[in-house]
């Protein structure tokens, strides 16, 4: 006889209003790479774990092409703050705030991430 360990798998979860919804897997996260996760009212989010661990979760979309690429950004930081460079036209948004690091005036809706 053999028996199997069970398992738990730990999910990523953003928070959407007053509820949590799972977007995947922790181990589908890898360090400095972002994931696209389509959310249930049609918009996407980039979700982002960093090289220590962090979570983050910034809306997908460029606002200033209209491109759904962020999670395809380089991340990195600046004076501590975390943040994505949008593939296309360069600009940085801020991972915990969403806020455009080169244009105070833009910004990205930023997600309470949890693991659960």
């Amino acid at each position: 006889m053999t028996l199997a360990v069970e398992t738990l798998q730990a999910t990523v979860q953003l928070r959407l209003g007053d509820d949590w919804f799972t977007v995947c897997g922790l181990d589908t996260l890898l360090p400095g790479r972002g994931v696209a996760a389509l959310l249930p009212d049609g918009r996407q989010a980039a979700v982002f774990r960093d090289r220590a661990g962090r979570l983050y979760a910034v809306d997908n979309r460029d606002p200033f092409t209209g491109a759904a690429v962020l999670s395809r950004g380089l991340t990195g930081t600046h004076r501590g703050r975390p943040f994505v460079t949008s593939p296309l036209l360069k600009q940085r948004f801020d991972l915990i705030t969403g806020e455009c690091l080169d244009d105070e005036t833009v910004r990205v809706t930023a997600y309470r991430v949890r693991v659960a």
